[in-house]
């Protein structure tokens, strides 16, 4: 048990709880023995990818102040992960939508420091770093320092930058204790595969499986596949997670996999999964983001001694093998709907 909370008793909120980071957190704290948890989501509860019959789960837009105010009373912990967003198809094409999530975290900083919340972690983005380092894709990993002087992802980037440094403030200002993890790409089964809020990894992995089950073997890939990225496992996330939110860390940090590759070297992963080899058409004129991207690990491995290291075939393969079931059963995004999970 953590020095920090009583795991059995202490209330924690989880906000974006219905999508998938959310989702496998409010799961995992379960697992680590939280027993009070309010998990919040703006969707509807038939559209969360995860909800629990022993969790306090709540519907509400969190762009708004008073439900901000509502969800965080009694709450001890908060952990937001509350944003619009998706891949870089969303991003590109929604930079206003994904500032306004600016309020989010305004509006959930003010009501944990009036509700007496002790301790507050936000879900920032390797989208803060300066597009000017992400121009080779043989890039050299991202330091956290690098993130300044600031050029980040227009629209998303700047809206993390932006809260970041409001998280920084409310700790000088007012005593709130915040922890910044910076997420590098996070995969993994129940989450968005279509519908245009996708990421890379979910996205090869349907495209893989709709060419296996059409018998069309042909794959579209956007830009010319030379773009490199690394991919963090979920389950890496969440045990990162727990860990910053629990360390003595009070500066933004990266939590990422440093196994960096392409998105050709990406596809033929999912190809060898799956068993089948698909003509590639590259869409030159698509979204495609920086050229390079990959985490610099050296300070969470001094600070917690560890590292995301769950291999990319490993986590791909579980990815995989749940979107073709999705999709072999007729499901996708757009009409994803799921029975409560029990309490474990």
């Amino acid at each position: 048990m953590s020095a920090l909370i009583d795991r059995e008793r202490d209330l924690v909120v989880v906000t974006g709880a219905g999508g998938f980071i959310g989702g496998h957190l409010v799961r995992y704290l379960k697992e680590q023995g939280f027993s009070r948890i309010r998990a919040v989501d703006i969707k509807p509860l038939h559209a969360w990818y995860q909800r629990f019959l022993d969790v306090d789960n709540v519907v509400a837009d969190l762009r708004l102040r008073e439900p901000c105010y509502a969800v965080t009373e009694g709450a001890r912990w908060v952990f937001n992960l509350a944003a619009d967003m998706g891949g870089m198809g969303f991003i590109e094409t929604h930079k206003a939508d994904c500032m306004i999530s600016v309020l989010i975290n305004t509006h959930m900083l003010l009501a944990s420091r009036d509700n007496g919340v002790e301790r507050y972690f936000y879900s920032s983005s390797a989208c803060v770093y300066p597009g000017y380092r992400q121009r080779d894709p043989n890039v050299t990993a991202l330091k956290e320092e690098d993130a300044y002087p600031a050029d980040a992802e227009d629209g998303y980037g700047w809206e993390k930058l932006f809260s970041e440094r409001m998280c920084r403030h409310f700790t000088e200002d007012y005593g709130l204790t915040t922890r910044v993890a910076r997420y590098h790409n996070v995969y993994g089964p129940y989450g968005t595969f279509d519908g245009g809020r996708e990421k890379a990894p979910a996205a090869i992995c349907r495209k893989v499986a709709q060419a296996v089950l059409s018998g069309k073997h042909e794959i579209e890939i956007w830009g010319d596949g030379e773009q490199t990225r690394s991919f963090m496992y979920i389950d890496d996330c969440l045990y990162g997670t727990l860990r910053i939110m629990e360390s003595d860390i009070a500066y933004p940090i990266n939590l990422g996999s440093s196994e960096l590759v392409s998105i050709n070297r990406l596809v033929d992963i999912v190809e060898a999964i799956a068993g089948v080899k698909l003509k590639r058409r590259y869409r030159l004129d698509a979204p495609q983001g920086v050229r390079g991207r990959n985490s610099d690990n050296t300070r969470i491995r001094a600070e917690l001694g560890w590292e995301p290291s769950i291999p990319l075939r490993e986590g791909l393969e579980k990815t995989y093998r749940w979107i073709y079931d999705e999709l072999a059963a007729g499901r996708t995004d757009s009409i994803f709907t799921r029975d409560f999970v029990k309490a474990a």
